[in-house]
């Protein structure tokens, strides 16, 4: 072997271990792994060039611009794949109307209102790169907001989203920033032939990718795949059907091959294909890999020059996209949906740009400097780079901040036990707009539980490993609810001790283990005593027990904390007119004592109103009073 080749050998392995690194530190200190990812590329590269005067990584390591474009396109397609892999459509069915708007109306304001700043912003610089930059700043990416969503559990609407947001702004900018650059910077021809080549580039990767999925699913189902081997197979053949649906596609058009990939993904993860787990997890741990890769290097191919050459008004352009453009765009998309207030400022706060731009930026500026243009090729990488690197570093370190300042982040409830108790229990919550958890040990459960659209996390409730896996550090609420007493007990007491859960609840099946749970200070629930309350229910207040427990009712009663200042200590009368018409206060919780208050009774910042009344206007009541609306 010779010394050229085992430096390379060296160099893969050191970026790979730096990338692994970076997962190990996103993991300990909940901040987004891409962070990491450019710091280490910017260490092997133009820090290593002024420290040491040469870069550790250069474009010359890969063999030059051919080489790298294919090494980064087909990592492009991994990662494209996967992320619209686990893009289901009930989770797009979360807020269809929002994601509509934010890839057609939002992308349309990115892409325009991003031009316009760069043209302000550098007069010298062409319509055509404005605009080229517009289109490449499009994407946010599964690439960036995935890691964040995974350290801030935000509601299921706005992750729904920002993840679908993501894949499908992934695809166009892709797509639309070649047209750009081949129709207008390249060959100077009028905009007008945009919309065909576009058209055309996207119509290509729709139908290689329909193809691809077409065959990947049928190999799937109906080749007789060796028993032993049939999940090694599965997984393999999916890679290869990500790689070949980008190939083909790219072969035919440039940049089709993203179009072709995020198709392909996106029938396969919805078509209920064999050994889905399996595939999930081998493509996740593939992905990290060459995410991690991809990004380190092109951080470290970034030029110095290029950064300042865009200078301050570079940060200028970074500062309008982030905090003009963007939440422009997202309150225009959102307007009239079932968002929050804090939710849309959320979405609006929160859009960092990750390997889409960086990877076809870098691309397109080689070609710009080959052929003269360096300022225009310098202007367009400093931007796109340094809105990579801020939008990564500031809205992704701080998003939890942001959240919690908020007040996005739900409820998360984990429910240890996947029957029917268990299943009923998360419709309820899960129906005031809750993140619900299953745990469950059965696999013919989880499967089913799965089918129905519930979360499941597929192990032993009693272990730590699998309580850390479904989210316990994050969980205001751990329910026990097997059919096992003594399972329910440990889950108890492991949810206290080990996660310090606010508030655990623990299910007893045998009425004789009540005083025993609640000695030990856990809060429990007899089964058969609670039977016999509905039943009592049933029979001392039919019309109240009804609509209570009809999943289908247009009533609902809940509880609320008082963090309203324009509510604070003002008497029932008062408050009472500015809740919805159908909402009404019914108790008011104070250090522990609960009373039905009188129309003279004042409330204060922090009381708990239990508030009733039709389902619309209580949510209604609850916002305002969180101060949300």
């Amino acid at each position: 072997m010779s010394a050229g080749a085992a430096t390379l050998i060296a160099l893969v392995a050191g970026i790979i271990a730096l990338g692994v690194l970076a997962q190990l530190l996103s993991a300990r200190l909940q901040l987004p792994s891409i962070i990491f990812y450019i710091f280490a590329g910017l260490a092997l590269g133009p820090v290593a060039e002024l420290v040491l005067g040469t870069r550790i990584v250069s474009l010359a390591t890969f063999g030059g611009e051919e080489t790298l474009s294919a090494v980064v396109g087909l990592a492009v397609a991994i990662i494209v794949f996967e992320g619209a892999f686990h893009l289901q459509v009930d989770r797009i069915r979360e807020a269809p109307t929002a994601s509509f708007r934010l890839v057609t109306v939002g992308a349309a304001i990115a892409l325009v209102g991003t031009a316009l700043a760069v043209h302000l912003v550098y007069p010298e610089v062409g319509w055509g790169i404005a605009f080229l930059i517009g289109a490449l700043l499009v994407a946010t990416g599964p690439t960036v907001v995935t890691p964040i969503l995974q350290v801030v559990p935000v509601r299921d609407r706005v992750s729904a989203t920002l993840e679908t947001e993501g894949i499908v702004n992934d695809v166009t900018a892709a797509i639309l920033a070649v047209v750009v650059f081949k129709v207008i910077v390249i060959q100077g021809e009028t905009p007008a032939d945009i919309f065909t080549e576009f058209t055309a580039r996207l119509g290509q990767g729709l139908l290689v990718g329909v193809i691809v999925a077409g065959v990947v699913y049928y190999l799937l189902r109906y080749v007789d795949l060796s028993p032993g081997d049939a999940p090694r197979n599965a997984r393999l053949l999916v890679l290869a059907g990500a790689l070949v649906a980008y190939a083909g596609a790219d072969f035919l058009a440039g940049e089709a091959g993203v179009a072709a990939a995020a198709t392909a993904g996106f029938l396969l993860g919805n078509a209920n294909v064999p050994y889905e787990e399996d595939i999930v997890d081998f493509k996740g741990d593939v992905t990290l890999l060459v995410l991690s890769f991809v990004f380190i290097i092109l951080a470290a191919l970034l030029e110095l020059d290029a950064l300042a050459d865009v200078g301050l008004p570079g940060l200028l352009v970074v500062a309008a996209i982030a905090l003009v453009i963007r939440p422009l765009l997202v309150l225009v998309s959102l307007a009239g949906d079932r968002f929050t207030v804090s939710e849309k400022l959320f979405v609006g706060l929160v859009g960092p740009r990750g390997i889409i731009p960086a990877s076809v930026a870098t691309l397109f500026a080689i070609q710009l400097q080959a052929q003269g243009d360096v300022h225009d090729a310098n202007v367009l990488l400093g931007v796109v780079f340094l809105a990579i690197l801020l939008t990564a570093v500031f809205e992704g370190g701080l998003a939890r901040y942001i959240a919690e300042y908020l007040d996005v982040i739900p409820m998360r409830v984990i429910i240890v036990g996947g029957g029917r108790v268990g299943r009923a229990l998360a419709d309820r919550l899960e129906e005031r707009g809750e993140n619900v958890v299953l745990i469950e040990s059965d696999e013919t459960v989880v499967e089913q539980a799965r089918n129905q659209g519930y979360t499941v996390e597929h192990g032993d409730g009693t272990d730590t490993d699998v309580l850390r896996s479904a989210g316990a550090n994050a969980a205001k609420i751990v329910v026990a609810a097997t059919g096992d007493d003594d399972a329910n007990l440990l889950v108890s007491q492991l949810a206290s001790t080990k996660f310090d859960v606010e508030n655990v609840i623990a299910r007893a099946n045998n009425p004789d283990n009540v005083e025993p749970f609640e000695e030990l200070g856990v809060q429990t629930i007899s089964s058969s005593l609670a039977t016999a309350w509905a039943i009592d229910n049933q029979i001392e207040r039919p019309a109240l027990s009804h609509w209570m427990t009809d999943l289908d009712r247009v009533g609902d009663v809940q509880e609320v904390e008082l963090r309203n200042p324009t509510l604070y200590d003002r008497p029932v009368r008062e408050v009472g007119p500015e809740l919805p018409d159908t909402c009404l206060i019914a108790l008011v919780c104070r250090d522990g004592e609960a009373v039905v208050p009188t129309a003279d009774y004042t409330v204060h910042e922090g009381d708990r109103l239990t508030l009733l009344g039709r389902t619309e206007a209580v949510r209604e009541g609850m916002a305002l009073c969180r101060g949300e609306d």
